[in-house]
């Protein structure tokens, strides 16, 4: 038996924690759970958002000697607090969500963590060019006051060419009244979109204090993923639907886009097959790039196994599988893209090497009136 930890927020962001684990399921049950004559078994625990009970769940890994890897969830500040400590310690993590972009850059070859995600260092740039393509005379960016959100201002403000664009700091959990306040404030200062680094109770909050506003008043919302992370949509599907302009970040695949592909086909049937409970109206699931995500990074995190001799020793098994990831041998295909040796040994010159995205496979989307996700092509 091997065992991997997913550490994330199954609790204020479930919709995401749970795509997150059937993607990943989904790619392991394409062999039967089982490598090499180990049976894999996929264990939940549940941080809720804190950076403290994901350090105990890391050092629960460490105690355990049938602990393989441990698969990230959405936030970022738990790897970027803990980031010494994971790699200090050997602790083997594969990030499916988590943007932050310090995660993947230890200064130091010794790195244990690979993502297969969207990535902050290329985030906001890809907000920025939206934002300028509608034309946006006058962006203000509005921020969570978190490690994740202090990495965005440093990306989104070079790529707007400003050294202090104006930006409004915001604590999680903001309620409706904060909300209005410093929806004001931008408003009365002529901004005309809002850049928004923050997750889908926050987001629910910003989304509700724009429709109170006149219409002419309304500014743009061009957001990052963390909204589709719970259950946002069904708690501001009304207002959505009065016309407010949202667009966020996305990967660019989406089941959306039909016809599927053979493979995308023989994918969405196991979900279908799966999952007949996540499915919304036969057509969509919540949270759909934590599925995506899971699922191509299962699918290489497989293969790499595929290159490793294992002995059910953890220490040597999860170093192993750390050089095979580092050196995958064979193409493997996924979902976004076909992906050819997507990670390689970290180095200051190569600063992305444990990101198996690029910036090319960052798109912009937005709600269809149903609450499916439409990925825009990049222009």
């Amino acid at each position: 038996m091997l065992r991997i930890y997913h550490d994330s927020d199954y609790s204020s962001h479930s919709a995401s924690a749970e795509a997150m684990k059937m993607g990943f399921n989904s790619a392991l049950s394409e062999r039967n759970f089982e490598v090499q004559g180990f049976k894999l078994q996929f264990v939940e625990k549940d941080h809720r958002g804190n950076s403290n009970r994901s350090l105990l769940t890391m050092r629960r890994f460490l105690q355990d000697d049938r602990a393989l890897m441990i698969l990230g969830g959405l936030h970022s500040p738990p790897y970027i607090k803990h980031r010494d400590f994971i790699n200090q310690q050997g602790i083997l993590l594969l990030v499916p969500w988590a943007a932050g972009g310090p995660i993947t850059r230890y200064p130091d070859a010794n790195n244990w963590v690979f993502r297969l995600s969207i990535d902050d260092t290329k985030a906001g740039l890809r907000m920025v060019e939206f934002a300028k393509q509608k034309q946006c005379r006058s962006p203000h960016m509005l921020l969570e006051r978190t490690p994740w959100g202090k990495s965005n201002y440093q990306t989104i403000s070079r790529a707007l060419g400003k050294s202090e664009p104006p930006v409004t700091w915001f604590n999680w959990n903001m309620k409706m009244n904060a909300t209005k306040i410093m929806l004001r404030e931008i408003a009365t200062n002529g901004h005309d979109c809002i850049l928004f680094v923050g997750n889908a109770l926050e987001g629910k909050e910003l989304v509700k204090a724009i429709s109170q506003t006149p219409k002419a008043q309304r500014p743009a919302i061009i957001s990052h993923w963390g909204i589709t992370g719970g259950n946002f949509f069904t708690q501001v599907a009304k207002q959505l639907r009065s016309g407010i302009d949202l667009h966020f970040l996305q990967s660019c695949f989406s089941f959306q886009q039909r016809p599927h592909s053979e493979f995308a086909a023989q994918v969405w049937g196991k979900i279908m097959a799966d999952y007949p409970n996540k499915v919304i109206n036969g057509q969509f699931i919540q949270s759909p790039a934590g599925f995506i995500h899971g699922y191509d990074l299962g699918r290489v995190f497989l293969a790499a196994l595929d290159q490793v001799a294992l002995r059910g020793d953890m220490k040597h098994d999860r170093a192993a599988l750390r050089d095979a990831l580092e050196n995958l041998q064979k193409p493997v295909q996924g979902l976004i893209k076909r992906y050819k040796q997507p990670f390689s040994p970290w180095t200051k010159e190569h600063p992305d090497a444990h990101e198996a995205l690029g910036l090319e496979d960052i798109c912009m989307a937005s709600y269809n009136t149903d609450g499916s996700i439409k990925v825009l092509e990049n222009q």
